[in-house]
């Protein structure tokens, strides 16, 4: 069977404007000097509404297409016989590259003090605890990126190809973010071009890793969501300096890099939807790690 996820374009164009269009009136929102509890709450309900948006899109496109919700819902459970590797990768790299990360700004003088929980969050989200973006963005957009949008990308180009493409659009999609008031994208910014640079660097390890995940788990939805979630609390639970995530990107970078040399057939083989077999349906045994 082949990928039935045959409309990127629309995809990822229909979800970058409304996307844009909720999170740029909640950023007017947030810059108004009456912030009461109605602007506020408005200011949170767009937010919350922008980052649903590429699942409504996503749900929108394979509406009447009965082969797909199966294919998705399928996904959405647990994977069977996921590696101890992949298992371990998905719920703990980016914990052990930010410790890793830490270690390494102490030869460069930061202080040790990275290495205690924060106590509290780097930024706000208006009404909404913390926390709550945390979770929930992760499995929102992990809805959309991974229950259609991955997919797409992979009708027409190879994973590595699909990966890069993919990393360009989430930078992207982010930038009305940055335009809020207090939350984690502006909070960025205001730390300066480094952190910025970084921001969108950093995305490209991820995504190669979180892909790589993806596929040696047979497409789990919930395997990406894990490896999202990780990295938003990563973030957030230790009092990490800005420039030791410029540092931790630094690290991941090599070590991406050797995950794609070693499953490069995975990377820059044939396109899955044009006629490839999917990962998920390949036996287990056939996959490398």
């Amino acid at each position: 069977m082949a990928f039935g996820y045959r409309r990127p374009g629309l995809f990822y164009g229909l979800s970058t404007v409304l996307s844009w269009g909720l999170w740029l009136a909640a950023a007017y929102l947030s810059h108004l000097p009456q912030q009461g509890p109605e602007v506020q709450g408005a200011t949170a309900a767009l937010g919350l509404a922008g980052l649903a948006a590429p699942v409504g899109v996503a749900a929108w496109l394979v509406r009447g297409r009965p082969e797909l919700w199966m294919d998705v819902r399928r996904r959405l459970l647990w994977p069977r016989g996921v590696s101890r590797l992949h298992l371990a990768c998905a719920f703990g790299l980016l914990l052990a590259s930010i410790l890793a990360a830490t270690a390494v700004s102490l030869l460069f003088g930061y202080s040790a003090d990275q290495f205690q929980l924060r106590g509290g969050f780097s930024f706000t989200s208006g009404l909404l605890p913390v926390w709550s973006v945390l979770v929930l963005a992760p499995i929102l957009e992990e809805l959309a990126w991974h229950g259609y949008g991955t997919d797409a990308l992979l009708t027409r180009f190879n994973l590595f190809t699909a990966s890069l493409l993919f990393t360009v659009f989430w930078t992207f999609w982010h930038v009305p973010l940055a335009l809020i008031q207090g939350y984690y994208q502006s909070e960025v910014v205001a730390e300066g071009w480094l952190a910025t640079l970084n921001f969108p660097l950093s995305m490209v390890p991820f995504v190669l890793l979180m892909n790589w995940l993806y596929c040696r788990t047979g497409r789990s939805i919930g395997v990406a969501v894990i490896f999202h979630l990780s990295a938003g609390f990563v973030n957030e639970i230790l009092r990490t300096h800005p420039d030791t995530k410029v540092i931790q990107t630094a690290l991941l970078l090599p070590l991406t890099a050797v995950v794609v040399w070693r499953n490069r057939e995975l990377f820059f083989g044939g396109r899955p939807g044009a006629g490839g077999v999917p990962v998920a349906q390949l036996p287990h045994e056939a996959r490398s790690t």
